[in-house]
């Protein structure tokens, strides 16, 4: 017998009680988790960017290393060589941006008075009283208190996000980095959680799926860059404005699949149209014969050794991956489609063949 008393009979598990409540304890966790993974969202997207650059960076890494520099000093030069390009692409994009956006500034109240002195303008004054009635609501604008509250909180909030965007651009690089030195370790813990009579097969499925995540990423890019250097030759050529700041804008869009390249395309000649119409059409029958070059020759050269996806996984994927995540979704979506399609093919197709 007991000391304190025999135990008492145990908790019917089968009791609507016992049910309700620990169904009810599940969904609250549940609820919890969701809402820890959406205030999480942006750290877990930074973690994933900071990975994937890390991927796209280790084969030039990992070529250092076998000829036989030590890793800590073949992280330092790629990432030096990383830092470099951005800086370079800065050097292009801001100095043009500011003397483009001063030269603009300086030149709003010629616009302005080039709108008004417009025969339209003066023909609806006339009639409508546009002019007055403009200055009208002005005025009632800028004495509103609530108004010139919201717009210095909207400026405030543009401030807000371009401090936001540089700091997680610095967090990004600081994480690669750090990525980039420990990656072999991380892959090393990773895999000692797998039971040892599968961690062979696992590790080498892992190995093969960063390859060629980090393969697609530096074909991807190199596609990109070679979309970038020949159109602004072209564009120098022809006589299109701001070459420098549209040929940034074309690589940077040709990192997105599918439709990267051709919104780059549609910008030069949208900006080629406005300033010469003639010269909007030779930027058209330039990027018609490119992307035909891009899509049968440069690109299954250099794709043909990094990821084998058929063109309607392709479509699907890209899709799925910009509706989740937008722009990140639609970059990552391939090389995720490419792992997925390895794990399928070496995985679950022997497992039923063996069934």
């Amino acid at each position: 017998m007991l000391r304190y008393g025999s135990a008492g009979q145990p908790l019917n598990r089968h009791s609507p009680f016992y049910i309700g409540f620990f169904g009810a304890t599940g969904a609250l966790l549940a609820v919890g988790l969701w809402r820890t993974l959406g205030a999480l969202a942006t750290t877990i997207t930074i973690l994933l960017v900071a990975f994937f650059l890390a991927l796209a960076l280790d084969p030039l890494v990992e070529r250092l290393c076998a000829r036989r520099f030590p890793r800590p000093l073949a992280v330092g030069l790629v990432f030096a060589m990383l830092l470099l390009v951005l800086s370079a692409i800065a050097s292009l994009v801001l100095p043009t941006v500011v003397v483009q956006g001063s030269a603009l500034a300086a030149r709003s109240p010629e616009y302005v008075s080039d709108v008004l002195d417009a025969r339209w303008v003066r023909d609806l004054d006339r009639h409508y009283d546009v002019l007055d009635r403009m200055r009208t609501e002005l005025v009632q604008k800028l004495t509103d208190q609530s108004f010139v509250e919201g717009l210095l909180g909207g400026l405030l909030g543009a401030g807000r996000a371009v401090l936001s965007g540089t700091f997680q651009v610095v967090t990004v690089l600081v994480l690669t980095l750090y990525l980039l030195v420990s990656l072999p370790r991380v892959k090393s813990a990773s895999y000692a959680l797998v039971p040892r009579s599968r961690r062979a097969r696992v590790s080498m499925l892992s190995e093969e799926i960063m390859r060629r995540v980090g393969l697609y990423a530096a074909g991807q890019v190199a596609i990109a860059t070679l979309n970038a250097l020949l159109s602004y030759v072209m564009m120098r050529i022809v006589g299109v404005p701001y070459a420098a700041v549209l040929a940034v804008t074309v690589g940077l869009l040709g990192l997105i699949p599918m439709i990267g390249a051709t919104l780059g395309a549609a910008i030069v000649t949208l900006v080629a149209f406005f300033d010469e119409p003639r010269s909007a059409i030779v930027v058209i029958v330039y990027y018609v014969v490119y992307q035909q070059v891009e899509n049968y020759v440069i690109a299954p050269r250099v794709m043909q050794q990094t990821v084998s996806v058929p063109g309607t996984v392709t479509v699907v994927a890209a899709l799925a991956g910009g509706a989740l995540l937008g722009v990140l979704g639609a970059l990552l979506a391939i090389p995720v489609a490419a792992g997925l399609l390895l794990i399928y093919e070496e995985v679950l197709v022997p497992r039923q063949q063996d069934a």
